[in-house]
């Protein structure tokens, strides 16, 4: 879409905090009110319906239209938040291993600033399914290049936690 429609959707999406609980749906009519400017096809249309619903806690609405988004192409960085978001969303609605089954290929696709993001929703959806130490081990990994000190610690502890002992 154009830049006007992305400023209008940014500055949207800047004002959900305006939005408390019982005006959800003014929100999403709002988002609505854009998504019905995109031509017909348009994968942006139930990309950013579905970040309405969810932000607005409807998880079990969001998924059909994150999958939609995905299915029409979305694709680049908003196709890489879109399956964030959609593994979220499924682990809400308890379908963590859908969740792990479409973040795991993301951990060794193109890096961006999306990569601690993808670390840590797969971590939330490997915890829901019992698999704590594998999700403490994404975790710690993508703390520690963030961390004064102690870098290459953490790390190794990261790796220790899901390698096999020697």
């Amino acid at each position: 879409m154009n830049k006007d429609w992305e400023d209008r959707t940014t500055a949207a999406w800047a004002t959900f905090d305006d939005y408390p609980e019982e005006r959800a749906a003014d929100f999403r009519a709002l988002i609505d009110a854009l998504v019905a400017e995109l031509p017909d096809g348009s994968p942006l249309g139930p990309f950013e319906r579905a970040c309405a619903w969810d932000s607005t806690g409807h998880s079990d609405q969001a998924v059909p239209l994150y999958q939609e988004a995905l299915a029409r192409g979305l694709d680049g960085y908003k196709g890489r938040r879109a399956k964030i978001q959609l593994s979220s969303s499924l682990r809400n609605i308890g379908r963590a291993e859908e969740g792990v089954k479409l973040l795991t290929p993301e951990l060794d696709g193109p890096s961006d600033e999306l990569d601690d993001a993808v670390r840590g929703c797969l971590a939330l959806c490997l915890s829901s399914l019992g698999r704590d130490r594998e999700g403490l081990s994404l975790v710690l990994g993508a703390l520690a290049p963030h961390l004064p000190r102690y870098q290459r610690s953490m790390a190794n502890y990261a790796r220790a936690l899901v390698e096999p002992e020697a």
